[in-house]
């Protein structure tokens, strides 16, 4: 079973940059999509960006798109978010996912959540 942990959140101030890591540990995550979330106080969790297996492939929620970038290193069993240009609106716990499905898209069959790294991004 894969376990999975989120790191690298913390307080930056707009136009700030963080870069957040998911760590994965259990089974190689090579064969597996994934994706970020995030979910801010009193909101659903909404979806941010997904991987494909091999790094080739990447889609982005329209809100960050331009400004977040998703990328992987299977060799690490590792998945990044590089957040760029952050606004108050970026602040939210972030979640990494596998995904379960082949789709490339913000739905699907996602799972093993991480237990999130809290953003916070001070105007």
């Amino acid at each position: 079973q894969v376990q999975l942990v989120e790191s690298g959140g913390g307080l930056v101030q707009a136009g700030g940059s963080l870069r957040l890591s998911c760590a994965a540990s259990g089974r190689y995550i090579v064969s597996y999509n994934m994706g970020w979330f995030r979910q801010a106080p009193g909101k659903e969790r909404e979806f941010v960006a997904v991987i494909d297996w091999n790094g080739a492939n990447t889609y982005y929620a329209e809100s960050v798109r331009g400004r977040f970038t998703i990328s992987r290193d299977n060799a690490k069993n590792t998945m990044y978010l590089q957040m760029n240009s952050l606004k108050a609106e970026d602040t939210a716990v972030y979640y990494c996912a596998l995904k379960f499905d082949y789709g490339l898209g913000p739905s699907g069959d996602f799972g093993s959540w991480g237990q999130g790294t809290q953003v916070t991004v001070s105007s």
